[in-house]
């Protein structure tokens, strides 16, 4: 394919080096350092002059690090007279941070700024895969492709649970209910929301099961889980209401603080998550997670 480059950041190197695999292209040559002050350097190793320029760097890791450096590489190509420089962003940072919460609040709206940081660096084009909230897209005046993982969902749904069939789509939250219903209709299958409390973030206080999963298997499915006390919370209240069996499905496995523990000590078949996020260190402290959803084809589609 002419004119196209693909380079990486070293958020997740593996997801850049496959993408140039199967499009048949070598992945483009950058040199990222840091100096002893911490600043970033980034030093792209070939001519990117009237080149279609993709770069794909994740949400994750240490976040803030990847970030700078993903703005720094995109405006190194744009000076250096790329047509078009597009951010591939499997897992977009800061997309909790897309509103204020209350009247009055003085916290940020995070997603927007990182929105602007991109735009300012040089940005034609972002492709990102299962927002948190699908209206950091509006963020943008740029084009923006929100993929979706619902497709390879469904297809490791009926490829690997024997009893599908008689299985029940649950969401941990009521804001995932639209994912899980469009999953549950499609599979032509029953779907369960949970309503839960917080006292603060990333602290569960309260849950309540709306939806029946007695003799089913439940299917928990998010876009993401950080530290897994909500789909942990969520597969006890599924299994004291009768579920034979509880999986989850998650496009982006962040699994910070205790969520390796949390996972080992639930009631879970299996944790299946995307390859937007590197799995490999957490996979060998924990069986129950598996990447067999992968997203390389989703992102090569919507470039064509």
């Amino acid at each position: 394919m002419p004119n196209i480059k693909i380079f990486s950041g070293s958020s997740h190197p593996d997801l850049g080096q496959k993408i140039a695999d199967r499009l048949g292209l070598e992945l483009g040559k950058v040199v990222t350092k840091k100096f002893s002050n911490q600043e970033t350097c980034v030093e792209i190793g070939e001519s990117v002059r009237g080149e279609d320029v993709y770069i794909v760097q994740s949400g994750c890791g240490e976040i803030n690090d990847n970030l700078m450096e993903l703005l720094i590489m995109i405006n190194a190509c744009k000076i250096a007279s790329a047509s078009r420089v597009t951010a591939v962003i499997p897992c977009f940072p800061y997309a909790r941070q897309d509103k204020k919460d209350k009247v009055g609040s003085r916290a940020p709206i995070s997603a927007k700024l990182v929105a602007n940081m991109l735009s300012v660096s040089g940005a034609n084009h972002i492709i990102t895969m299962d927002l948190h909230a699908s209206q950091i897209q509006g963020f943008f005046d740029i084009p923006v492709d929100n993929l979706y993982a619902e497709p390879a969902v469904l297809k490791w749904i009926k490829e690997n649970i024997n009893e599908w069939k008689n299985c029940t789509i649950v969401s941990p939250d009521a804001g995932g209910a639209k994912r899980v219903t469009s999953i549950a209709d499609r599979l032509n299958v029953d779907f369960a929301l949970i309503h839960k409390e917080r006292k603060k973030a990333n602290e569960v206080d309260r849950m309540v099961l709306v939806g029946d999963v007695k003799d089913r298997v439940a299917i928990l499915v998010d876009d993401m889980a950080d530290t897994c006390g909500t789909i942990c919370h969520a597969a006890d209240k599924l299994v004291s209401a009768g579920a034979t069996k509880v999986f989850a499905i998650l496009t982006h496995g962040i699994f910070s603080g205790p969520a390796i523990t949390r996972i080992n000590d639930a009631c879970f078949e299996a944790v299946v998550v995307t390859n937007t996020i590197p799995q490999e260190d957490k996979m060998k402290h924990c069986s129950k997670i598996q990447v067999r959803i992968g997203l390389v084809l989703n992102i090569l589609d919507s470039s064509k």
